[in-house]
């Protein structure tokens, strides 16, 4: 790739004029579980502390000088162990009583953690869709969460926008869209989703990425429907005419620069595709890799994945708050998290 990962240095602030702020998190995964390790046995997970650290999380925001407009939570909110132990609802009301003590609005993002637990019917029904939240504005053809007029609603994909301040938008995707997780056996999208899962990952466990030429098709990843795609791409196209700046949020990152090829969406490609053909997009964050990462590619756009709270040591912690600027976003972390300046460059 001609790309080079890079960033401007620079003051913090700067002299440009603040325009508002918003709260970053991503893999909290809480359980009421001792410690236990990932997928591979490489990294330890902290499933009872993360809810302390969230706790601290909400305490900072309260306290922040700064008028704090909103929180991104970047998905996988409990953990799939939960589901073993049938104790999503109680672990999940939990975490939402922490977060309730924030005075400020929430968006939540599904991960492949809350398609172990609940179903997407489940999830539309609860407290995990902030889609309430969308600004309604008129796009054009492409239906917001509908594929098709006679979709039902377990086919629908969970997507939204909105506008925190003018020329600002933030665009939430649904990466498990495609996918065989959470979604009923008898829908379309799950048949598909499996055909195409197959075709690609020939292993007899489908979590397992060996010998895959494309590695991010496995089970714990998915995709982006053709008709969320069309739908993104009119949100972008509405962005570009009223000269926004726009982020874009997913549970799974989209460019091989700022993750692990096993930690990409299955078609990453095609939302890169679209995201390249505007001049609107600025940032893409997501969570889904607890290592975290950065990239800046060569059309300007930041790519920034969230260390996860899961995987923090107690004595360390993994959040954020972005402050954004008329020139750039800056990224004030928290223990695992660094300091970052992220300059708009159209």
């Amino acid at each position: 790739m001609d790309e080079t990962p890079t960033w401007r240095p620079g003051s913090l602030t700067g002299n440009s004029e603040l325009c508002f702020s918003f709260g970053v998190i991503a893999d909290i995964q809480y359980a009421d579980l001792e410690d236990g390790y990932n997928f591979w046995g490489s990294r330890r997970r902290y499933y009872r502390h993360s809810l302390n650290l969230l706790q601290s999380a909400v305490d900072e925001w309260n306290k922040e000088d700064s008028q704090i407009e909103f929180v991104l939570q970047l998905g996988d909110i409990i953990d799939g162990f939960n589901a073993q132990h049938k104790t999503s609802e109680s672990a999940l009301r939990r975490v939402m009583n922490k977060f309730k003590k924030l005075r400020i609005p929430i968006h939540h993002t599904w991960g492949n953690h809350e398609l172990y637990n609940f179903t997407r019917d489940y999830l539309t029904q609860s407290e995990l869709n902030s889609k309430s939240l969308e600004d309604q504005i008129f796009l054009g053809s492409a239906a917001s969460g509908q594929d098709s007029p006679g979709a039902t609603a377990e086919e629908h994909y969970y997507a939204y926008h909105f506008s925190p301040v003018p020329k600002f938008r933030f665009i939430l995707l649904d990466a498990y869209d495609l996918s065989i997780l959470g979604r009923d056996k008898s829908t379309q999208k799950y048949q598909d989703s499996l055909k195409l899962l197959k075709e690609k990952n020939p292993n007899e466990n489908l979590n397992s990425p060996t010998g895959l030429a494309e590695p991010q098709f496995v089970e714990f990843n998915g995709g982006f429907s053709q008709a969320q795609l069309d739908w993104f791409n009119e949100v972008l196209t509405f962005s570009d005419t009223n000269q926004e700046k726009v982020v874009v949020v997913s549970h799974i990152p989209v460019h091989p620069g700022s993750t692990e090829s096993v930690c990409l969406a299955w078609n990453y490609k095609d939302a890169l595709s679209v995201i390249h053909s505007h001049q609107c997009v600025v940032c893409f964050l997501a969570g889904h890799l607890h290592d975290g990462g950065y990239y800046l590619d060569s059309h300007g756009v930041h790519h920034l994945t969230l260390e996860g709270i899961v995987e923090t040591p107690p004595e360390s912690h993994a959040f954020g708050t972005i402050h954004v600027y008329d020139d750039k976003l800056v990224l004030k972390g928290r223990g695992r998290i660094p300091d970052k300046v992220m300059y708009y460059t159209g």
